[in-house]
């Protein structure tokens, strides 16, 4: 039986969530009608709503749903423009979908390094933030490949203590490690459904008391004028659905790390290396390398072996391209042979071990080749 471990590309659907989203799509109805089919609609909405709010401590007014993390962060990006904020900084390992929309925001972009253990350079920060004008700061709460963790309310304080805009996208912890607005200091906050749980093609952006968002889509007043369309009331109520159950998880206490941890010393002991290793990381997530062992090799093997992980490098027209997050912390000689492993809510510590195995008995074959073909070519 082919085991899961992607989670932090997108996590398996939950039986709540998948309850939820048949029963909100049964009976259809637009939420913005006014008649009973669209009361209904628009209170599984709320409910939502309410739900997300509560998992990362805001108020149910600050959340504007969205299309996914993607969307939202645009939008975060754009508010801060319209407000005023005359420069962006995003840090060297954030998502492709911030790095991407700041350079098209159309003021002008830094890039802030991270340190060899992926943390985010904060002496760099403050000097840059000293050379006045006001700043949009992007700071990703944890990385996407690395799960390195990343100071954000200590960058938070120097943000706003030089008039800044600090914005957290929390895609990536949320639902593994605590997340609360207001403890991270974040004036916008994003998230996805997808990550914990939920299905695809829904996120959110939360807005500080003390912040407005401006709309990126437009037409209607949906979301309170400011996300126009139609809103994806399925996906939304499973995306509350979700939500609550994380709530419950995150008060019991759940944590995989030990499962992770005991992996990461198998591999370890093998020859990998592991990216962010001594910084604080994800409890569910290992990125690791080797030399001579590309990503998309290791990903093909795995699978004929029913294990699913993802790389830290993308394949594309036959080329290997390096990892964006190892590149940034001085890996460049490893950053063609990254791989993620990350678990969630339907993983057993049987995955772990059983990925352990596959791997290192892969890699031992691996390596014995290599001897045998430069003994060859001696």
């Amino acid at each position: 039986m082919a085991i899961y471990l992607d989670y932090n590309a997108t996590a398996l659907v939950r039986p709540e969530v998948r309850e939820a989203v048949v029963e909100a799509m049964t009976p259809g109805g637009n939420p913005s009608a006014v008649h009973a089919l669209g009361r209904k609609a628009r209170a599984r909405i709320e409910n939502a709503r309410a739900a997300v709010a509560e998992l990362v401590g805001a108020d149910p007014t600050s959340v504007i749903f969205s299309s996914g993390g993607t969307e939202s962060n645009a939008q975060a990006i754009a508010s801060a423009v319209a407000a005023g904020y005359e420069r962006v900084i995003v840090s060297a390992t954030e998502h492709p979908c911030v790095s991407e929309a700041a350079i098209h925001c159309g003021v002008p972009v830094e890039v802030m390094p991270v340190l060899s253990n992926g943390v985010a350079d904060l002496e760099w920060l403050k000097v840059e933030l000293g050379r006045g004008g006001r700043a949009f700061v992007a700071l990703h709460h944890a990385n996407n490949e690395s799960g390195v963790i990343q100071p954000v309310a200590e960058a938070a304080a120097m943000v706003h203590a030089a008039g800044g805009w600090m914005h957290v996208d929390a895609i990536q912890t949320l639902g593994k490690i605590p997340v609360d607005i207001r403890e991270l200091g974040a004036d916008t906050l994003t998230l996805s459904s997808h990550k914990i749980g939920g299905t695809q093609g829904v996120g959110a952006l939360v807005v500080a008391e003390n912040r407005s968002a401006i709309r990126i889509v437009h037409g209607a007043g949906q979301e309170r004028g400011l996300r126009a369309g139609t809103e994806n009331v399925p996906g939304i109520a499973g995306f509350g659905a979700a939500a609550h159950v994380v709530i419950q998880e995150m008060a019991s206490g759940v944590d995989h790390s030990q499962w992770r941890d005991a992996a990461e010393a198998r591999v370890k002991a093998a020859g990998a290396t592991i990216v962010g290793e001594g910084a604080p990381r994800l409890p569910n997530t290992l990125f690791m390398a080797v030399p001579a062992w590309d990503s998309p090799q290791q990903l093909i093997t795995l699978d004929l072996a029913g294990v699913m992980i993802s790389a830290g490098s993308a394949c594309s027209s036959g080329k290997v391209k390096p990892s964006k997050t190892m590149v940034a912390m001085g890996m460049d000689d490893l950053a063609t042979g990254g791989v993620r492993i990350s678990g969630g809510w339907g993983t057993q510590e049987s995955d772990w071990i059983r990925f352990a195995d596959v791997w290192v008995t892969a890699y031992e074959k691996h390596v014995s080749r290599l001897a045998k073909d430069v003994k060859e070519v001696a």
